[in-house]
């Protein structure tokens, strides 16, 4: 496999001396053992294990009841007969995926961070390409296009992660996807997790990931994505993903747009006079609130009217907002309608607009 002149450069002068290892693939377990053998069979036979580039696995079992601890062992004696560490450790109590995270994290010794769910499966370049990757930019989180199982499981989700651009990774942040890199094809240099301090350890249901997503970009990170399909995401009943809550990624996507969005802008419209735009509105800290000067819609039944937004807990009206047509909105824009449900029409009026996303309109939906 070919590795350029100034990759191995990379590796003859920059690896830590105090490491032997290049990459460290993180991988948190609970229950797994429907899914241990093909994610493992996918690492073995990944490109880079032909480079000289120096690859481990360390596996955090979080409390398993199942046969996961038995199947990680065959493959722990199946790696290190092929010379390669596989490091697993484990909790009798499950701990949560953040805890899992950290604690596999903490064991490892890699230079670089690959973190990979137990349901999903590498493709055979995927350490390889983000390897590259990454040895030009230590302050980039990476990730991957992806390819979905079952087929068309998630269609808008897949259509919404692969076809991001580059501008679009930070800035279409606030969405109910999470992460505009998913964090199943995350890759990035270990410098990254310890500034950050590693994932949220908070209850069942926190979004480690966003957390740690809004930290990296905080401390003025990158993000960058391969754009060639590098995992195979599994769709399933008991993916960890819906132990998530959506209304918790909600209220932390609202904080976060009340720091860093509200305060750069004087006055602003919110796209959408129904449910997810007046929720928004009731919602708002009192100095955010002031600044909402109309809904805007496309729907004739809205277009023309004042809405008066009542707190069921102050027992009064907190604003009575114009509804006016999407077409005399004057930006900035918050923009609270989802994507790819009218057959473009959504998108075509938006189009129609001549506007800069990030700098004129901001999607939170």
């Amino acid at each position: 496999m070919y590795i350029t002149e100034l990759e191995k450069n990379y590796l003859n002068r920059n690896l830590n001396p105090t490491r032997m290892v290049d990459i460290s693939i993180i991988i948190p377990v609970y229950n797994g053992e429907k899914w241990i053998t093909p994610c493992m069979k996918s690492i073995a036979e990944q490109s880079i294990l032909e480079t000289d580039v120096k690859v481990e696995v360390v596996v955090f079992n979080d409390g398993s009841n199942d046969n996961t601890d038995l199947i990680l062992n065959k493959w722990k004696k199946y790696f290190k007969e092929n010379n390669m560490n596989f490091n697993l450790t484990g909790s009798h109590i499950s701990r949560g995926v953040g805890a899992a995270k950290n604690a596999a994290v903490n064991q490892s010794v890699g230079d670089f961070l690959c973190f990979q769910d137990i349901d999903d499966v590498m493709h055979s370049d995927r350490l390889l390409l983000q390897w590259k990757a990454a040895c030009y930019n230590h302050n980039a989180l990476i990730g991957a296009k992806i390819s979905r199982t079952p087929v068309n499981s998630t269609p808008r989700l897949t259509r919404w992660a692969n076809n991001l651009s580059p501008k679009q990774l930070k800035s279409q942040i606030y969405t109910s996807n999470g992460p505009t890199v998913l964090m199943p094809t995350w890759f990035c240099h270990r410098t990254i997790f310890d500034k950050i301090g590693g994932f949220d350890e908070g209850d069942r249901g926190t979004p480690e990931d966003l957390i740690f997503f809004y930290k990296h970009l905080d401390f003025n990170g990158d993000v960058l994505r391969v754009d060639e399909k590098l995992l195979i995401y599994t769709y399933h009943k008991d993916a960890t993903t819906f132990s998530v809550k959506r209304n918790h990624i909600w209220k932390i996507q609202l904080q976060r747009l009340e720091k860093c969005v509200f305060p750069n802008w004087k006055q602003f419209i919110i796209w959408n006079a129904g449910k997810a735009g007046r929720k928004v509105v009731r919602s708002l800290s009192e100095s955010s609130l002031n600044k909402v000067t109309a809904f805007c819609d496309v729907d004739k039944k809205k277009v023309g009217r004042t809405i008066e937004l009542y707190c069921p807990i102050k027992h009064k009206v907190i604003k009575k907002v114009p509804v006016i047509h999407f077409t005399d909105a004057v930006p900035p824009l918050l923009i609270c309608v989802k994507f790819d449900l009218t057959n473009g029409q959504f998108e075509n009026n938006l189009k129609s607009l001549n506007l800069s996303e990030g700098d004129d309109y901001v999607f939170f939906n």
